[in-house]
């Protein structure tokens, strides 16, 4: 039976593009934890490097392939390791495998062994709201929409305009969602598009959605990056 083990394992929002999205807080907690689980280690590094944060350990920790098993992080933690967790961008376990992991430590550790603290930051989803134009007292956020089940059943929910709806899309699937937005949703209903947030090609299109699918079906090279998108309740 394991004690007070005094670790913490802080959630630590990192930049969404420009790499001066970092919080003074966030750099510190950087420099002084002992492990830091990646998305990818290579980004990481490139971010580390930026603040002259040097020497530091990193092991993946992503959906896909992850070079450290949850035991091995258990393991840390009972060895009184402080570990951060980041993402390639934003902020971690939102539309991210982050959140299974704060899940998983919550179930292995109490409180009292493990304290898990966010350092909030840099979110793609707030700041496209702040800036689209579009009413944000209330909203549902979807992450990425289904590449098939569940997908037909959103759209439908969506064209109700029952509620403002905030969700992802990449650069491979923007043009078929907006399409079909644009088959769906009415005209009086404001929809935005923001891509490549807090970058140089930063930017933001608001309209009807035959308005905006129609944008970027004329400007195919702004077709990049990845997207926020927005449709405003009726």
């Amino acid at each position: 039976m394991y004690g007070v083990f005094m670790a913490t394992f802080y959630i630590v929002a990192t930049p969404i593009g420009n790499l001066e999205d970092m919080t003074f807080r966030a750099i510190r907690i950087l420099k002084e934890v002992d492990i830091i689980l990646c998305e990818d280690t290579r980004v990481t590094q490139k971010l580390l490097k930026h603040y002259e944060i040097n020497d530091k350990q990193l092991s993946t920790y992503n959906a896909q392939k992850s070079s450290v098993s949850f035991s091995k992080i258990s393991n840390w933690i009972k060895e009184g390791k402080n570990l951060a967790l980041v993402t390639d961008a934003g902020t971690p376990g939102i539309s991210d495998p982050g959140s299974e992991l704060v899940e998983k430590l919550k179930s292995e550790f109490s409180s009292e062994e493990l304290k898990i603290e966010p350092i909030p930051g840099a979110s793609a989803i707030v700041a496209a709201m702040s800036a689209a134009g579009i009413p944000a007292a209330e909203w549902t956020f979807l992450g990425f929409l289904p590449h098939k089940k569940g997908r037909e059943t959103l759209f439908k929910e969506i064209a109700k305009g029952e509620r403002t709806f905030v969700f992802y899309e990449s650069p491979h699937r923007i043009m078929k969602t907006l399409e079909k937005l644009a088959q769906v949703i009415l005209d009086n209903r404001k929809v935005a598009v923001c891509k490549e947030l807090t970058k140089i090609h930063e930017e933001f299109v608001r309209g009807s959605a035959k308005e905006i699918f129609a944008h970027f079906r004329k400007n195919p090279d702004r077709v990049r990056g990845e997207f926020v998108v927005i449709v405003s309740k009726c």
